[in-house]
């Protein structure tokens, strides 16, 4: 059956399930155990961070699990449970119509709620794990369930336990965040601040609805329609860099961006790299850099997987050359 992915990429997988329900996927348990033992098996969203590089010869599955409950609320936030097969984007939409706010600066990001928890999506200086206080998943071997706390998921840029040690072994089927009903904006970003002020709207008297929009016409300003080229986004994730090393860069480009980072490392912009390193719009084959966001690597129609991969690697190969730092990519290889 074929596995739908934003990359496009034609792969095949032995079955596709698609589940609404925890009874519903220890169903489906049993019956690959019973009648594909010794398979593997591979969970995915709406295959948004996934690249095949051949078709899967295992069993996929699919979260549609729905929902939205209300756990706990205060006069200052609210406790609310997720369905796994939600889509991010339009969660984060109903809770803004709610009243609920902290993931605003994540809008627009491709995915479902369940894959947001295993990715640790972010942007614009917001996290998912900033907003994400339990994980509650199936054990894809016994249907029994587990629940993590935010600090037993080990959370990291673009990382958590259910990417390391803890993958292909569970489905996450339910997601409890912990947001605000007090709107903050997060705007840590300078290029945020100008888009806030170039839209007419003013830091003091912002909305969580006007930040939104703001960030999805960046978002869709910058980034390619998957529907209309494949992509999987950010393809690689910004490089975090010990200080020295950054400082001896930013001599040699003093226009480079910079952030900081965690325990007095410096965050790069991967899609800089890209783009000094002379990859922005570029193409190898039916695979492309974007051309206007060096961070997304493209479809441009019949690539394959190690198609997209040549392009990744040639791309890291030269900016290790120029800067002397590793890409790492974000996009899951499978």
């Amino acid at each position: 059956m074929r596995i739908e992915n934003t990359f496009g990429i034609k792969a095949e997988a032995r079955e596709v399930i698609t589940y609404d329900s925890e009874e519903a996927l220890r169903r489906a348990i049993v019956r690959i155990h019973e009648a594909y033992e010794g398979l593997p098996l591979l969970h995915i969203g709406q295959g948004s961070n996934l690249l095949f590089l051949s078709d899967f010869d295992g069993i996929v599955l699919k979260s549609d699990i729905k929902g939205l409950t209300v756990q706990q609320e205060t006069d200052d936030e609210v406790l609310v449970e997720v369905g796994s097969g939600e889509v991010c984007d339009e969660f984060i939409d109903k809770a803004i119509q709610r009243g609920w706010y902290g993931m605003e600066n994540l809008s627009l990001i491709p995915g479902q709620v369940g894959a947001a928890a295993v990715q640790n999506i972010g942007a614009y200086g917001v996290e998912a794990q900033d907003v994400i206080d339990e994980v509650v998943g199936i054990s894809l071997k016994d249907g029994s369930q587990r629940i993590w706390k935010r600090q037993d998921c080990q959370y990291g840029y673009r990382q958590s336990i259910f990417k390391g040690d803890l993958w292909g072994r569970y489905a996450i089927t339910r997601v409890i965040f912990r947001l605000k009903k007090h709107f903050e904006p997060k705007l840590q970003y300078g290029g945020l601040v100008k888009a806030i002020a170039e839209a007419g709207f003013t830091k003091d008297t912002l909305t969580a609805r006007q930040l939104r929009q703001v960030i999805i016409d960046i978002r869709r300003a910058k980034l390619p329609d998957p529907k209309e080229q494949g992509n999987a986004g950010s393809f690689f994730k910004n490089p975090v860099v010990p200080k020295d090393l950054a400082e001896q860069l930013m001599s040699q480009y003093p226009t480079m961006p910079h952030y900081p980072a965690n325990e007095g490392n410096v965050k790069l912009a991967a899609g800089w790299l890209i783009e000094q390193a002379g990859w922005k719009g570029k193409s190898l084959g039916p695979a492309a850099v974007h051309d206007r966001q060096a961070l997304v690597l493209v479809n441009k129609g019949g690539a394959s997987g190690n198609d997209i991969l040549r392009l990744c690697e040639a791309i890291k190969k030269d900016v290790e050359a120029r800067f002397g730092i590793e890409l790492e990519p974000e996009v899951n290889f499978i």
